[in-house]
């Protein structure tokens, strides 16, 4: 009797198809989540230092990019934790993991942090949030601002 070509072997487990809740609560975890992977596909860490670095985080209870809302209104996962409350954890440990790695520097991220924050902000409700070079340096006035404070304008 001849085997069957692995093409026409039946699966061992069947397709479960699509999960029957949605996988994460808000687009911010889907987007911690694809940077951790990119992060590792660059070579930038393995996954046993991502993995060390995770439970490291989950260990001593950190969450510092969860909002209490977040975690608060945030469906829960099989291991009891939030959701907001867990990815706060894996974007706090990406964000050790980028320092620790000589990838970033803790005042650039939270520059970057604050900055979001400022956008945020000021973007009405519903509309995408859009970073600026003055979210960035709130200090700096946009060229246009610039020129008319000395009288100038568009030319």
């Amino acid at each position: 009797m001849s085997a069957l070509p692995p093409a026409l072997m039946p699966a061992s487990t069947p397709d479960p198809g699509p999960p029957a809740e949605p996988v994460f609560a808000e687009p911010w975890q889907a987007q911690a989540f694809a940077l951790a992977v990119e992060l590792h596909r660059r070579g930038l860490f393995t996954w046993r230092e991502w993995a060390d670095a995770l439970a490291a985080e989950i260990a001593a209870g950190g969450a510092a990019a969860a909002s209490d809302a977040d975690a608060a209104s945030a469906p829960v996962q099989g291991d009891g934790a939030a959701a907001g409350v867990y990815y706060g954890q894996w974007l706090a440990a990406l964000e050790k993991l980028v320092i620790a790695k000589g990838a970033g520097r803790g005042d650039e991220l939270e520059r970057t942090r604050r900055g979001w924050q400022r956008a945020a902000a000021r973007t009405m409700h519903g509309e995408p949030i859009e970073l600026r070079a003055v979210d960035l340096d709130p200090e700096a006035r946009p060229p246009a601002a610039a020129d008319a404070g000395r009288g100038g304008g568009l030319r």
